[in-house]
């Protein structure tokens, strides 16, 4: 978001309240938040919102292309200011960061589909899924050692033993 928040509603035809411009401001201040993050912000901003004004002030700054609603599967929909332009998301599989990563063609659509069925594409929402750098090293500097359980849980070793030697015994 550049400049003002009222003036740029204002340009848009949007009936300027301190709810919305609260609400762009949070998404604004911190990409790829939550609706919850967003009413958490906003609360802490300019006092009691429900939840239902927050989504509304979104709904209303997504229709007028002020900021872009994205809904990685199987992740509540995120919010970010970064519109006009054709980029996509990293996403970690294990924290659930998301971050822009720049399109390697720059124009929309950067993919094709083999075969359009009589429509008119004009966009490819693409994300990219793996483990963020942080969680990547965590992962590396928490594996077991050497001949170690391969991510078999002390506990669930052992249990497995007392099934396996209950299991002969009954035979």
């Amino acid at each position: 978001m550049l400049g003002d928040p009222a003036q740029t509603l204002r340009e848009r035809g949007i009936q300027v309240t301190a709810q919305r411009i609260a609400v762009f401001r949070a998404v604004s201040g911190t990409p790829h938040v939550t609706a919850d993050v967003i009413a958490g912000a906003v609360r802490a901003e300019i006092g009691a919102i429900s939840l239902q004004s927050v989504y509304d002030a979104l709904n209303v700054l997504v229709t007028a292309n002020l900021i872009r609603r994205i809904q990685p599967a199987g992740s509540p929909a995120r919010y970010e200011d970064r519109v006009g332009d054709n980029h996509h998301h990293l996403i970690c599989r294990i924290c659930g960061r998301v971050v822009d990563v720049d399109c390697a063609v720059g124009r929309a659509p950067c993919l094709r589909a083999k075969h359009d069925n009589g429509y008119e594409i004009d966009e490819a929402e693409v994300c990219y899924w793996g483990r963020c750098p942080d969680c990547l090293k965590k992962s590396k500097t928490s594996l077991p050692p050497k001949g170690g359980s391969h991510g078999i849980s002390k506990g669930s070793a052992t249990r497995s033993r007392q099934r396996t030697k209950r299991s002969k015994r009954h035979a």
